[in-house]
């Protein structure tokens, strides 16, 4: 599967592993974007990981909005680890959303992405 190659995968074993901490770092860093790839709800290995997810990103993105970031540069969706062709097409659809938001305020606010 082809995507563009500006995009960086983290793999974790969860999604519910990934927490707010590590999204805002990666913000801080420099990322535009990012996008949080789980498990489809009632199908996570960890029972329960995907839904801790949901809870965090919702949250997440209502933080980031009220500090002035707009909530879209922060996406979660469902795909599971055989949906490789759904999984290249999600992150050519985000991608081109961050493209036409344009680059992330995080890092100039918070003096990252210079390293």
């Amino acid at each position: 599967m082809h995507y563009p190659a500006n995009v960086i995968p983290i793999r974790v074993n969860c999604s519910g592993r990934v927490d707010a901490g590590m999204v805002l770092k990666a913000l801080e860093k420099g990322a535009d974007g990012v996008l949080i790839g789980g498990c489809h709800p009632g199908d996570c290995h960890y029972v329960n990981g995907n839904y801790k997810t949901r809870r965090r990103v919702t949250l997440l993105r209502r933080a980031l909005c009220e500090v002035g970031v707009d909530p879209r540069r922060v996406r979660l969706e469902w795909i599971s680890a055989s949906e490789g062709a759904r999984f290249a097409h999600t992150i050519e659809a985000f991608t081109d959303e961050i493209r036409t938001l344009g680059r992330s305020p995080v890092a100039a606010l918070t003096g990252g992405g210079d390293e």
